[in-house]
C-alpha cells in the first residue's frame, strides 16, 4: 500500500470520527435552539424588543399609528425568522448561511 494510500484512509477515519461526533452532538444542540426560541424567556425578550421598538419610534416623533404598524411589521418579521429557523430544525436542516461569491472577491 503507497503512502497516498494509507493517507487517504487515515483521512477517511478523521472524518468518519468528526461526522460520528457531529451526529451525536448536532440533535441536542438544534433541540436547545428551539427551547431558547419557544421559551417563556424568549417570548418576554421578543415583547420587551417589540415593545422598545414601538416607544422608540414614538419618542423619535413617529405618529402612533404609523409607529404601530412599523412594530406590528417588526413583530411579524421576527415571528417569520423564528418559524423559518423552527422549520429547518424539524426538517433536520438547521441554518443555512450564504455567501455571495461577488463578496470573496476582496
Amino acid at each position: 500500500m503507497s503512502d497516498e494510500e494509507r493517507e487517504g484512509k487515515g483521512d477517511v477515519r478523521e472524518l468518519s470520527e468528526v461526522l460520528g461526533v457531529v451526529s451525536e452532538k448536532i440533535p441536542g444542540l438544534l433541540k436547545g435552539v428551539r427551547d431558547v426560541l419557544y421559551s417563556k424567556e424568549a417570548a418576554e425578550n421578543m415583547a420587551d424588543a417589540v415593545g422598545t421598538f414601538y416607544k422608540k419610534l414614538v419618542e423619535a416623533g413617529i405618529p402612533k399609528e404609523e409607529a404601530l404598524e412599523m412594530a406590528r411589521g417588526y413583530m411579524i418579521n421576527l415571528r417569520e425568522a423564528f418559524r423559518g429557523i423552527k422549520r429547518g430544525i424539524q426538517a433536520g436542516e438547521g441554518m443555512h448561511v450564504h455567501v455571495d461569491d461577488a463578496e470573496e472577491d476582496d
